[in-house]
C-alpha cells in the first residue's frame, strides 16, 4: 500500500468524521444534546459540531402546534348527551424537558385534551355549554396548562369547534325558541294596543272640546273614500245630523229675511201699522 492510498483513506475518514459531526439547528428549532446518554444542553439554530458517536443530537420544533381533538361523546350535568369537538394549540418552551419528561409530546397533549375537554363540558349544563363556550375554552386551556407545565409545554388556545346535539333536542330547542318569538310577538301586539288605545283617548278627548274637529275628520274620511273612485259614498250620521242643522239655520234665515223685508207698493206691514201711535 502506498503514500498516496494511506491519505486517501485518511481523507475519506476525516471527511466522513466531519460530516457526522456537523449538525444544522433551524431557525424553528432547539437542538438536545446528549453525550453518552446524559443531558449536556440546548443547542440555539445554526451550525453545530457534535463529536460522532459519543453525542446525539434531538431536534425539536418552537412552532406553535395545531391540534384537532376528536368529537367526544359527552353528559352533560343535566343530563344531555352531545358529542363535542375541539381543537387545541400549543407551543413547547423548554426543549429539554420536552424530550426528557414525556415520550411523546403531541400524543400526550392529545389524550389529555380529551379527558380535560370531558371534565370540563360534563360540569355545565346544555344552555352553559351553548352560551359559554368562552369560559369553557378558558377553563380546559387552565387545567391543561397546569399539566403540561412539567413536559415544557404552554398551551395557547383552546377552542370548541363543534356541539352535534340529538335530534330530538334540536325540534324540542326549536319548539322553545317558537314559542319565545311567539310569546315576544304577543307583548308587541299588546303594547300596540295600548299604545293605540291611549292616542284615540286623547284624540276623543280633543274631539269633545272642539267638535268642528270631528267634522273635519268626518269630511278627511270622505276624501280617503273617493280616491278608489266608489260609487257608494257613506255619509256618517254625525254627518248626516250636521246637514240637518244647517238646512235647519238656513230656513230660519230666510224666514228672518223675508220678515224684515221694506213693504210692497208702499204699504207698511201690519206690524209696524199696530206700532204706529
Amino acid at each position: 500500500m502506498n503514500t498516496w492510498t494511506v491519505v486517501l483513506i485518511v481523507a475519506a475518514a476525516v471527511l466522513l468524521l466531519l460530516i457526522l459531526s456537523v449538525r444544522i439547528v433551524k431557525q424553528y428549532e432547539r437542538g438536545v444534546l446528549f453525550r453518552l446518554g446524559r443531558v449536556i444542553g440546548a443547542r440555539e439554530p445554526g451550525l453545530r459540531l457534535i463529536i460522532p458517536i459519543v453525542d446525539v443530537m434531538h431536534r425539536v420544533s418552537m412552532r406553535v402546534v395545531t391540534m384537532p381533538i376528536q368529537s367526544q361523546g359527552i353528559i352533560t350535568r343535566d343530563n344531555v348527551s352531545v358529542d363535542v369537538s375541539a381543537v387545541a394549540y400549543f407551543r413547547v418552551v423548554d426543549a429539554i424537558k420536552s424530550v426528557v419528561a414525556i415520550e411523546n409530546v403531541n400524543a400526550a397533549i392529545n389524550q389529555i385534551a380529551q379527558t380535560t375537554l370531558r371534565l370540563v363540558v360534563g360540569r355545565h349544563t346544555l344552555d352553559e355549554t351553548l352560551a359559554e363556550t368562552d369560559r369553557i375554552n378558558v377553563d380546559i386551556r387552565t387545567i391543561l396548562d397546569v399539566t403540561t407545565v412539567d413536559w415544557g409545554v404552554e398551551v395557547t388556545l383552546v377552542e370548541l369547534k363543534d356541539i352535534q346535539l340529538p335530534d330530538a333536542m334540536k325540534r324540542a330547542m326549536a319548539k322553545q325558541a317558537e314559542a319565545e318569538r311567539e310569546k315576544r310577538a304577543k307583548i308587541i301586539n299588546a303594547e300596540g294596543e295600548s299604545l293605540a288605545a291611549a292616542a284615540l283617548g286623547e284624540a276623543s278627548d280633543t274631539m269633545m272640546a272642539h267638535p268642528l274637529a270631528l267634522q273635519l275628520r268626518n269630511l278627511q274620511s270622505l276624501v280617503e273614500i273617493g280616491v278608489d273612485k266608489n260609487t257608494t259614498v257613506v255619509f256618517p250620521a254625525p254627518l248626516m245630523s250636521t246637514i240637518g242643522e244647517l238646512g235647519n239655520f238656513l230656513t230660519h234665515e230666510s224666514a228672518a229675511a223675508t220678515a224684515g223685508s221694506p213693504p210692497v207698493n208702499g204699504t207698511t206691514p201690519p206690524s209696524r201699522m199696530n206700532a204706529v201711535p
